[in-house]
């Protein structure tokens, strides 16, 4: 009697870990509400030094308390507050910029790609609306791309190319 109870247990256990799910691999938009990523905290509030120097209010303009993202990881990549320019590019990184772009730039290059990947999961698409269990969408869409890294850390190791070690393979 205790063996089936047991199996039952186990086929139930697994019935309800396979009701899982992956919302950050749903490459499909699931509702209509705001993008949680175009959100930006505030920073605290502080009292100033000196209220007789505060700048004045401008309507629909920023205040001391909002973000700048850009800033923020120019500095926190170890860059200067006064190099936040997004125009220019800096005399520091002129070199690296002409390396890169020595082969042409392409100026809409994210909306291209954007449209390029749109297309190409909408030819992949088209069989995985059928589904009869709970599927990972982006690992059926993006499954021919993917890289085994093991198997390609033994390619460069074989063509000679030094590689650092890596942890062991799952079995």
């Amino acid at each position: 009697m205790r063996v089936p109870f047991g199996a039952v247990m186990a086929i139930a256990a697994l019935a309800v870990t396979a009701c899982g799910n992956k919302p950050l691999h749903n490459i499909r938009q699931t509702g209509d509400g705001p993008d949680e990523f175009s959100i930006l905290p505030s920073k605290p509030l502080t009292a100033p030094k000196d209220y007789a120097f505060l700048p004045p209010p401008t309507p629909g303009g920023g205040n001391l308390t909002d973000r700048d993202p850009s800033s923020e990881a120019i500095i926190a990549l170890g860059g200067r507050a006064s190099t936040q320019s997004t125009t220019q590019i800096p005399s520091s990184d002129a070199a690296l910029v002409t390396a890169s772009s020595r082969h042409g730039v392409e100026p809409d290059v994210r909306d291209s790609l954007t449209q390029q990947d749109e297309e190409f999961r909408k030819r992949q698409g088209r069989l995985t609306a059928i589904k009869l269990f709970p599927v990972d969408r982006y690992e059926q869409v993006y499954r021919k791309q993917k890289l085994e890294p093991f198997s390609q850390a033994d390619a460069f190791r074989r063509a000679g190319v030094a590689t650092p070690s890596s942890p062991p393979e799952e079995d």
